[in-house]
């Protein structure tokens, strides 16, 4: 752990406060660890987004609440933890409360370095190992939003498949100490809940490229972009991506099948669940999107074989990684675990 910088702008702590670094929270919570967290942010921005999983015991007590005298009350409200991970969105006022928890209550609070700003910044990648085909598939994952992106490489090219804007430099550079130039950016459908960095990427040089079938939803960039339509196919040294057209979250929702091997899904397929059906026509066009939805599953991703490697663009703290630490399965393995849902839960086709 190490010192947190003061803001000179917030209160001071009398006590000395020491800080805990988001990637070593983070292992702490993928290795199972009991974490207490005391989130101190206004009551709509923790409602929003903010630390949880399977071993994390969250707790939201706004930041203000402790400006004034912290009475018994307040105190008994604050969950036990040893350490407490005290967590605000830049550092400074849970840097704050974490040291008058130590000096009027004697608890052993720690910082969260850069607070949810710090979280936001992971973005980790592994490498999917049951690949078979040419070159390397890496996986990006954002605990902060659940987002997922693959970052393909063989020889001296790559392509990022669904790039976030904010990381936007990011694949450039692996791609570099990859020895490859990046080619291509490009996007499984028109994203809702984060910001592309298709056109960034596409301003800089690579090649931006969405779902052709994207156009119909009026998107206004369309003539700026390559446009892939289904079968359609861009190389990456020797490594094939392969345009399939998988609508059902989206009319436009497109895969990109990596060398025969991966299946990079974006929102139509995850490993713990299947898409939305009413994000784009709303609850009226819910039941028809749900149908092509099926169809699609069933006709077009499922008929694949069982040892194709599934990756979808988002993770739930319901899924689990595989062996390799990516959120991944194999259609088989997808296919084996919907028929045990199945008979569990007594339905039948």
């Amino acid at each position: 752990m190490s010192e947190t910088e003061t803001d000179p702008d917030f209160p001071t702590p009398e006590v000395s406060v020491d800080s805990i670094e988001p990637d070593v929270l983070k292992a702490q919570i993928d290795e199972g660890e009991d974490v207490t967290i005391l989130d101190v942010r206004a009551e709509d921005e923790f409602e929003e987004w903010h630390i949880d999983g399977e071993s994390v015991d969250v707790v939201n007590i706004p930041y203000f609440d402790f400006l004034d005298d912290v009475d018994e009350e307040l105190v008994e409200r604050v969950p036990a933890g040893d350490p407490l991970v005290v967590v605000c969105a830049k550092g400074t006022s849970s840097e704050y409360v974490a040291g008058v928890l130590k000096e009027e209550d004697d608890r052993d609070a720690v910082n969260l370095a850069e607070g949810m700003n710090g979280w936001a910044a992971i973005y980790e990648a592994e490498e999917i190992t049951r690949y078979d085909g040419a070159g390397t598939v890496l996986q990006y994952q954002r605990p902060s939003s659940g987002c997922l992106g693959y970052l393909v490489v063989d020889g001296d090219e790559a392509a990022v498949i669904d790039p976030l804007r904010a990381f936007a430099d990011r694949y450039v550079e692996d791609a570099r100490i990859r020895g490859a130039d990046l080619e291509y950016a490009i996007d499984t459908h028109i994203h809702a809940d984060h910001v592309s960095g298709v056109r960034a990427l596409d301003d800089e040089g690579v090649e931006g490229v969405i779902p052709e079938a994207a156009t119909e939803r009026e998107v206004t960039y369309g003539d700026e972009l390559t446009l892939a339509g289904d079968g359609d196919t861009f190389e990456v040294g020797d490594a094939t991506i392969e345009v399939v057209h998988t609508p059902g979250h989206t009319t436009g929702m497109t895969s990109y099948l990596v060398d025969g091997s991966v299946l990079l899904t974006g929102d139509g397929l995850f490993v713990e669940s299947v898409a939305r059906p009413d994000l784009e026509e709303g609850d009226e066009g819910a039941p028809d999107a749900a149908r092509l939805l099926y169809e699609t599953l069933h006709e077009r991703i499922l008929a694949l074989d069982d040892d194709v490697v599934v990756g979808g663009g988002h993770f739930s703290d319901a899924a689990e990684t595989a062996e390799d630490g990516t959120y991944t399965a194999t259609i088989g393995e997808l296919e084996a675990d919907m028929e045990t849902r199945t008979r569990y839960l007594g339905v039948s086709e």
